[in-house]
């Protein structure tokens, strides 16, 4: 079913870099989720008053919670759509991540909520009346839950959306939540015990454990994630391909929400090269970027000496002592200014965060290090971090 729906109302369903496409996903999935978390509600809402039970109606409210949420998600992916303006010059893409942590806020809230009514159900235990009809409105609303989580799931694979994981992750632990409730009430036919509060805290649990996971993914976006491996690879690979590239260092990946990317980085060339000839290639290579992985790219150009026999070594053996420290340490941007008395090596040092050395401690080391080279030789350097999060290459 869902499958014909976004052919029907996604016709360029295929094209997930575009606002519009991404939009429409959202809204897709959002209505459907208003809708079925609605009749869900009415569902459950019949069936606890029906059995008395506390699980049943704490899970029928869920569902109630649940439709709020598609709607605030509904909301953030039609504001997310819209085009930059004056005040908002990149867009308006992280309202999505800001909607998916409203919605991990609103989870995390019925969880507390429900805590604190199965405990008094616990202190103050009331039986509930088994039902065969019951029990049916419980599958059902299981299979419903399965279902919303494989087509938000889908969703969200298709469109990379976090907004979309968390709803599927939701849906996800409803429907656990719901299949406890429904083995309470079974436990309560067959057995005759009374677990209608504990099993009501165990769905709060399921709750509050989905609503912690949705916040702590959707907070990470917002605060900034490293880039993913495989699309600096093909950063990596499109800059790389021409032969005067001789390296590139210095990568960021700006994220302002799905779809609205902006990269920067330096690209190291000879500097034998013809500047303009230069110049044209990198203006080709944002082109590329931006067509190819529809990101806003911006490439400084690094002149280096290239075929000097003496800067070539130095470097080599430069890069062989940083190695020494750590094989996770790289350099760049390798130059060198010889005096009367003492050369001076002027380069850059990329570091990850997790080295386990402070910068100052790296400087020192690599300067003691250096200082004991025969000849006089003194670093200039910078200690450099890698915005993408994989080791420097």
């Amino acid at each position: 079913m869902f499958s014909y729906l976004v052919r029907t109302y996604i016709p360029d369903a295929q094209n997930v870099s575009s606002p519009e496409v991404r939009r429409k996903y959202g809204t897709l999935c959002s209505v459907l989720g208003i809708v079925l978390n609605l009749l869900l509600f009415a569902g459950k809402l019949f069936a606890g008053l029906l059995a008395g039970s506390i699980a049943i109606m704490a899970d029928a409210f869920n569902n109630l919670s649940d439709a709020g949420s598609s709607l605030i998600t509904l909301v953030g992916f039609r504001l997310a759509g819209k085009k930059p303006d004056p005040d908002h010059p990149f867009g308006h893409g992280r309202m999505e991540y800001i909607s998916g942590f409203v919605v991990s806020m609103a989870i995390l809230l019925m969880g507390f909520e429900l805590a604190k009514s199965s405990i008094q159900k616990l202190l103050h235990p009331e039986q509930p009346e088994f039902s065969l009809l019951v029990v049916g409105i419980l599958v059902a609303s299981i299979a419903v839950k399965l279902y919303m989580a494989a087509y938000n799931r889908t969703a969200a694979k298709a469109i990379d959306s976090a907004a979309m994981r968390a709803t599927s992750l939701d849906s996800l632990s409803d429907s656990v939540a719901t299949f406890v409730v429904l083995l309470s009430m079974l436990v309560q036919g067959i057995f005759h015990l009374n677990v209608d509060g504990a099993c009501g805290l165990l769905v709060a649990i399921f709750i509050l454990v989905a609503g912690y996971k949705a916040a702590s993914e959707t907070l990470s976006l917002l605060l900034g994630n490293p880039a993913d491996p495989e699309f600096v690879d093909q950063i990596r690979q499109l800059v790389m391909k021409d032969s005067r590239i001789l390296g590139i260092h210095d990568l960021v990946v700006h994220d302002y929400g799905p779809g609205r990317c902006m990269i920067s980085l330096h690209a190291e060339v000879s500097s034998k090269e013809d500047l303009l000839e230069i110049h044209d290639l990198i203006d080709n290579l944002e082109k590329e970027l931006a067509e190819e992985l529809g990101c806003i790219a911006t490439i400084h150009m690094d002149p280096v000496l290239v075929g000097d026999e003496r800067t070539d070594r130095l470097r080599a053996k430069t890069l062989e002592l940083v190695k020494e420290i750590s094989p996770r340490l790289t350099i760049h941007d390798f130059r060198m200014v010889t005096g009367a008395t003492h050369t001076n090596l002027i380069f850059d040092v990329v570091a990850p965060y997790d080295l386990g050395m402070s910068d100052e401690a790296l400087s020192n080391e690599i300067e003691k290090r250096l200082s004991k080279w025969e000849g006089t030789y003194f670093a200039v350097l910078t200690i450099d971090k890698n915005f993408t999060g994989a080791d420097p290459v």
